[in-house]
């Protein structure tokens, strides 16, 4: 590398895509630079689950594990920075960070991951990844059999409802306002003895994320011990737009089954492409990207 701000690929986002994808290409003997801003969307979680060698591990200690393992190969950078802007050139394309530095690649990869958009529920926030989480296969079985809410309305409320019930049978659906659910999907719930509450909710009680108890705006209350949701999302980076990638009716970043975008040379990995949110899921997507990008490369070159 005759100049270090040159690299074959860029990788923007250094969690768990991103870090796999790092992986993949670091032992393609690639020139990589992996861009991190250090704000994981999981970094409230106490615990990672369904993920096989590290199930029931810190969040933070399988990124720190990978990071160092990802890093012991000499042509892999990490860049603690904040990618704000990219643009193709002749050459590729540059991205250009927070701190001003300006950098250079053959190839891009986004594993910028998405960010999830709080509702107006005092508390929540402090409660997301602990107590209210979004998926049963990474914590439902260290919840199962408890006390359990369903924070949606509509088909998203009559899924949960569907799913969850492997896991425990006592569910209540908030729909936090009027209800949206069809006569047939109340009628399919109410058969399964899931009481659906309309009334709109005022605050999360708990303690260091801990849920105990849904307050009311009309005051009155609900103890339980966990609740499911799936807030609004945005990406995380604007840049794919930017650069011009398609995006999907959901709002993740449009991408093929080998993690290609719209956009030649232009790949995304992990959750801002994928409704599939999980540590698993974003490592396998990682790999897969960072081996396409190196197949392609192998082809352009030869």
């Amino acid at each position: 590398m005759t100049d270090p701000k040159n690299f074959d690929v860029i990788i923007i986002g250094g969690s768990y895509a991103g870090l796999s994808a790092g992986m993949a290409l670091g032992r393609a003997l690639r020139t990589v630079l992996i861009i991190d801003s250090g704000l994981p969307c999981n970094r409230q979680t106490p615990h990672s689950h369904n993920f096989i060698t590290q199930d029931g591990e810190k969040p933070k200690v399988i990124a720190e594990k990978a990071k160092a393992q990802v890093l012991k190969y000499n042509t892999v950078k990490f860049l603690n920075d904040l990618a704000v802007d990219g643009k193709k050139t002749e050459k590729g394309f540059t991205i250009t960070t927070k701190a001003g530095e300006l950098f250079g690649a053959k190839k891009l990869i986004f594993a910028t991951g998405v960010k999830d958009i709080m509702p107006n529920i005092e508390g929540f926030s402090a409660c997301w990844g602990i107590s209210v989480i979004h998926c049963p296969y990474c914590h439902g079985y260290e919840v199962k059999s408890e006390k359990t809410g369903i924070l949606a309305n509509g088909d998203a409320a009559l899924h949960y409802a569907q799913l969850l019930r492997n896991w425990t049978k006592d569910l209540t659906i908030f729909t936090n306002g009027k209800s949206t659910l069809t006569p047939e999907q109340t009628e399919k719930i109410d058969k399964h003895a899931i009481p659906i509450i309309e009334k709109e909710i005022a605050q999360l009680k708990h303690e260091n994320g801990t849920i105990s108890q849904i307050v009311f705006r009309d005051h009155s209350t609900f103890n339980l011990k966990a609740i499911y949701s799936r807030p609004d999302f945005e990406q995380h980076c604007n840049i794919p737009e930017i650069l011009g990638c398609e995006l999907t009716e959901q709002g993740l970043v449009k991408v093929d089954l080998f993690q290609k975008t719209s956009v030649a040379s232009v790949f995304a990995c992990g959750d801002n492409a994928s409704p599939l949110r999980s540590v698993s899921n974003a490592v396998a997507a990682g790999g897969l990207a960072g081996a396409m990008v190196n197949n392609i490369m192998t082809e352009e070159e030869f």
